[in-house]
């Protein structure tokens, strides 16, 4: 006979941004706890909101299973005498397993007992298993309260417990499980009593508590577009503020207010973040996309005196965009580029300068990153010119309030001063991407500073000796190192990032010495993010290993190579890859020089010059292309070529010349492999 569980911990409120993990975390353990304690059930459900955490259990068994366990003793030698008799040794191990010593089995060279554990009722099973689920959540940061020795995200006030209509005894931190609940802390005082786990979600629903954060989500989304659409206009959707508000309600109700008009003078940057990031506000908007004089939010509660709410939420925004309007207004006394002088008084790193000194090494560095990205005149002046004004509204008042705006505001006062679209998009795209899953920069010169910020900042944290490790990244170098990667592959460029490395380490001071070794961990740095982020797109580990084992210089064609390897289904072709693996342990070590024809003895010699010259001829363009799958068969035609040299050529002879020739020979056959990766990593 099966039965429904809950368990519900009721805690003071938490953290919003955390509850989505915790959530996973939660449905995780439990599937975990249930299925380590031999519990079968039909759903595991969780919810959340912001004051509990609960998890419901339909169809849980109502016992667990007897469980036969088969136990290894001491040895047979160690265990009976010569007689055949149990020494003390085998008493020991039978009476610690519950069974006669005559019971234990012979098998092998050692003794077995064969052990039957009965299955328990699952109520005697819960107690323990309630507790684990409370006790083995990680949070990044948790709370001790009172004089309390347990600790968990907020102080636990309430924990419902329940198997059928039946309470589960649990304790933690001084509270003790019952049936009784909270409900909506404004708009329900009395306590709610939980009769059954199954009616669990309704009679929270009576108590103003939609404790299923997926109806919860669905509610304020449906009722945004539909508050919106009564206005006129679209909701300006964005995915982490939704998830915010759906954790930081228990009953939501959408309204709206109204914006003044004055404000929407404002770039709409210094009236959306003010009222998206600060306030938790959605915009409106046209069809048009231009902003409507609305905004949108959700209570927790009801509709009772939704006006005074509307009112309320209205005066608190005019007193943000009141800010917003000051510190635009003030910072319009000057052109962007006259806010450039103030960077001095800004600091960049320790050692290094201040942010204006920053903005002239981006100068440099976009300039050496568009030449050898073939720029334009044009698209060299707009280089420059982006680079220049880059850093410079970080020194106006907008970004000194709002620093989430640093770069959208720099763009907007671009355009109010007359500079080109183009400067004005890079000076915004400089920071893309910011957070995982933003957009990439589109146009060449954002690429092209975007990248050059990325590699001054990974060289000048580098040189100063921080370098990330564990979880501890304080100046997001990981992200940024990830976000550089993505611009290179989403921009299909051909470029040898070690050059970019190089030159963003030359403009820093320091010694020629450290920066070497620097340049060595950068370029590691990029190896390893490079390695994730090819797991996360599902290439074989084996694989990344064989396009990483040389130099990390251009990244694109690195992930072109492993799609290749991939694809192409290299890893099937064994006697290819026997050997090149030939080739690479008999030459390993070694160096090379010019092949020299006129010492060739052997026709192994001379066969596999001619198949490598064919194979050439055919597989370069296509390399030049990045078209390696295409080279494929090319290089299949060179396997009998090299086993018939690798069987009937001695390389190591006496005569120098000629030893030498053939090393070089083998080396020159290998390195037309090299251009994939390492084929011995291959498994």
């Amino acid at each position: 006979m099966s039965k429904n569980l809950l368990l519900e911990i009721g805690t003071e409120e938490m953290p919003a941004n955390i509850m989505a993990g915790v959530v996973e975390q939660l449905k995780e353990l439990s599937r975990a706890k249930f299925e380590e304690n031999r519990i079968s059930f039909h759903e595991i459900k969780v919810y959340a909101t912001p004051r509990r955490l609960a998890v419901l259990v339909k169809d849980a068994a109502d016992r667990q299973p007897d469980e036969e366990v088969k136990k290894r003793g001491p040895s047979i030698k160690a265990a009976f005498d010569a007689d055949g008799n149990p020494t003390r040794a085998a008493q020991g191990f039978a009476r610690g397993q519950h069974i006669d010593p005559s019971q234990l089995v012979k098998e092998g060279d050692y003794t077995w007992a064969h052990v039957v554990n009965q299955g328990k009722a699952v109520e005697d099973v819960l107690p323990d298993l309630f507790l684990s689920l409370i006790t083995g959540l990680n949070f990044t940061r948790s709370m001790r309260w009172a004089d309390e020795e347990a600790h968990f995200i907020r102080p636990v006030r309430w924990i419902v417990a329940l198997a059928d209509d039946k309470v589960i005894p649990v304790e933690f931190a001084h509270v003790k499980s019952g049936r009784v609940s909270r409900g909506h802390r404004f708009l329900c005082k009395e306590p709610v009593t939980i009769d059954k786990p199954e009616d669990y979600k309704e009679t929270m629903r009576k108590a103003f508590v939609i404790v299923d954060h997926d109806e919860r989500r669905n509610m304020i989304q449906k009722g945004l577009l539909e508050t919106a659409e009564k206005l006129g206009g679209h909701v300006w959707h964005n995915a982490d503020l939704l998830e915010e508000i759906n954790y930081l309600v228990e009953y939501p109700t959408p309204l709206y207010g109204r914006i003044d008009d004055e404000f929407l003078k404002l770039p709409v940057p210094a009236v959306v973040t003010p009222m998206r990031d600060h306030q938790r506000y959605y915009p409106v908007r046209k069809e048009d996309g231009s902003l409507m004089p609305y905004f949108l939010t959700v209570r927790n509660g009801g509709t009772k005196a939704l006006e005074n709410v509307q009112h309320g939420n209205e005066k608190v925004l005019r007193a943000r965009l009141d800010d917003a309007k000051f510190f635009f207004e003030n910072d319009r006394k000057k052109t962007l580029e006259g806010h450039r002088d103030d960077l001095t008084r800004i600091n960049y790193q320790e050692g290094l300068g201040d942010m204006r000194d920053k903005a002239d090494r981006l100068q440099k560095l976009t300039a050496f990153i568009g030449k050898d990205w073939n720029f334009t005149d044009e698209e060299m002046k707009d280089a420059d010119r982006a680079a220049f004004l880059s850093k410079s509204d970080l020194a106006t008042g907008m970004v000194t309030e709002f620093t989430e705006l640093q770069g959208e505001m720099g763009k907007e006062y671009a355009l109010l001063d007359g500079e080109k679209p183009e400067v004005a998009q890079a000076i915004f795209e400089q920071y893309m991407p910011r957070f995982s899953g933003d957009i990439l920069p589109k146009e060449s010169i954002g690429r092209a500073l975007s990248l050059a910020d990325k590699l001054d900042n990974l060289s000048a944290t580098f040189l100063r000796g921080l370098i990330p490790t564990g979880s501890q990244d304080p100046f997001a170098l990981r992200r940024q190192t990830i976000g550089a990667v993505n611009i290179l592959t989403d921009g299909k460029i051909h470029w040898d990032i070690r050059r970019g490395i190089a030159k963003a380490l030359a403009l820093l001071p320091g010694e020629q010495e450290l920066k070497d070794k620097v340049l060595s961990q950068v370029e590691d740095f990029f190896r390893q993010r490079i390695r994730a982020i090819l797991l996360d797109n599902g290439i074989a580990y084996d694989i990344i290993d064989a396009v990483l084992a040389g130099p990390v210089d251009d990244i694109y064609a690195i992930f072109l190579r492993a799609q290749a390897m991939t694809e192409s289904h290299l890893k099937e072709e064994a006697d290819l890859r026997q050997a090149v693996t030939r080739l690479a342990n008999i030459t390993k070590g070694k160096t090379g020089g010019k092949v020299d024809p006129a010492l060739f003895e052997e026709d192994a010699e001379k066969n596999l010059e001619a198949a490598l010259a064919k194979a050439m001829a055919a597989v370069e363009p296509l390399y030049r292309e990045y078209r390696y799958a295409d080279a494929l068969p090319y290089l299949k035609e060179l396997t009998a070529p090299i086993n018939d040299y690798l069987d009937n050529v001695m390389v190591m002879v006496k005569d120098e010349a000629v030893k030498n020739n053939r090393i070089s020979q083998l080396l020159k056959t290998l390195s037309f492999f090299d251009a994939w990766g390492d084929f011995s990593k291959l498994v």
